[in-house]
């Protein structure tokens, strides 16, 4: 009875719209004050225990990594070479695009990043180029989720801090399925190329295409040196986090000369914002998820599943629709604090390899950045290009159809995890 009451509340609250950070926090108090001989003050001590973590310091880190390059301009560096490097095919700034959120998840590891850092270059670009907003958005928003795939990714440390699954593996998991990912839209802008007839770039010399691989390299390479440095046994993610954003000031100060001393009190404070957002919801998460613990709902999700005759398959699939269904009104760390820990004991019953599984969380999850009423990605790329919800969210239909086939291939096909 408290159970059901407690879920009436938290959507209630979620429906008057109350940040969803609060409303798991209200949910959590009112569940653990509706049960007898259980102190309030585990709130707070339920809240400090699930940020007391190693892994979770990397979250901080990449969004620092993400807001240097920013303000270091570098992604005006990454777009700049994407557009020489695949401009000339028809629809060529849709497919920069593409591109450079690829480079980018490899260098942030925040999807939001991606879409304000390239959304507010290249939708304004691809509108005058004579793409329509529709396209421009559509386009910025969906690949913008490959942020969250591509290593290094916030996305992961977390499910990693979760599982104690080794988050260097996962590293290695997201990265062909995120490949594919961004291939697979590309040849979708491409079908709308021939169909519509989007425009080209235009051509780069040479001399000029030299230059801006001179000046987006640096970049390029902070992915290999951060995956190279975690699969060598050099350092761990969370040294790799810190590594990361040490070279994005460097590069930024010292090779491109973009970013002054003064300008880090500023880059700081909107790093702490941001950070405390998303490990805020991440502390009122592990309080509400003692309170899901004391009614073993985990126990109850195994017990149903094996009733079902154990199909691992059927269990993917339906976890599948559980994140689908919360990726649309929540962000993507709470909701795997939250319900992880339900479905992960039971994945490990029915033999779901955990690097499996979290790959299978991440990119359903990531497919919440894109769809309404959340759907943050959406909402900034359609804010930069003045587009309503409504258009913008059908601009982004076909995309997530290549979303979806690369999921149903890595639940398919475990061996394109390379782990």
């Amino acid at each position: 009875m408290e159970l059901g009451l407690i879920v009436v509340l938290f959507v209630a609250l979620i429906i008057l719209g109350i940040p969803i950070a609060f409303a798991i926090g209200i949910a959590a108090l009112a569940g653990v004050a509706s049960i007898g001989g259980i102190p309030n003050t585990m709130i707070p001590m339920k809240m400090f225990y699930g940020l007391n973590s190693y892994v979770l310091l990397a979250v901080p880190l990449f969004i620092l990594t993400a807001n240097l390059m920013n303000s270091g301009r570098i992604s005006r560096k990454l777009i700049d070479f994407s557009i020489a490097l695949v401009g000339r095919k028809p629809g060529g700034l849709a497919h920069a695009n593409v591109m450079v959120s690829m480079m980018f998840a490899g260098v942030s590891g925040s999807s939001t990043a991606d879409t304000a850092g390239v959304g507010k270059i290249l939708i304004p670009s691809m509108t005058k180029k004579g793409y329509s907003p529709e396209m421009s958005v559509g386009v910025t928003a969906a690949s913008s989720t490959i942020g969250s795939i591509i290593p290094p990714s916030i996305t992961m440390v977390i499910y990693g801090g979760l599982t104690n699954t080794s988050v260097g593996q996962l590293f290695i998991g997201g990265l062909l399925p995120g490949l594919l990912i961004g291939f697979g839209m590309m040849a979708m802008i491409s079908y709308f190329a021939r169909k519509d007839g989007l425009p080209v770039a235009d051509k780069v010399s040479r001399g000029e295409f030299m230059a801006l691989l001179k000046d987006a390299l640096p970049a390029m390479i902070t992915p290999l040196i951060i995956i190279g440095g975690i699969v060598g046994g050099i350092y761990t993610p969370t040294e790799a986090a810190a590594f990361s954003a040490v070279y994005a000031y460097l590069i930024s100060a010292f090779y491109y000369k973009t970013i002054r001393l003064s300008d880090l009190p500023e880059i700081f404070i909107d790093t702490l914002k941001l950070s405390c957002l998303s490990l805020f919801a991440l502390a009122a998460a592990s309080a509400l998820g003692e309170f899901l613990g004391y009614y073993q709902i985990n126990s109850l999700v195994a017990e149903f599943f094996a009733g079902l005759g154990g199909n691992k398959y059927l269990f993917m699939f339906v976890v599948v629709l559980l994140f689908l269904f919360i990726g649309t009104f929540m962000d993507a760390i709470p909701a795997m604090v939250l319900f992880v820990p339900v479905v992960y004991p039971t994945a490990l019953l029915l033999g779901v390899e955990p690097v499996q599984m979290g790959i299978i969380v991440i990119i359903t999850l990531s497919i919440g950045l894109i769809t309404p009423p959340y759907g943050l990605c959406l909402l900034i790329a359609g804010t930069i290009g003045g587009l309503p919800l409504n258009r913008s969210f059908s601009s982004v239909l076909p995309y997530i159809s290549v979303i979806i086939l690369v999921l149903l291939a890595v639940i398919a096909f475990p061996i394109l995890l390379l782990v």
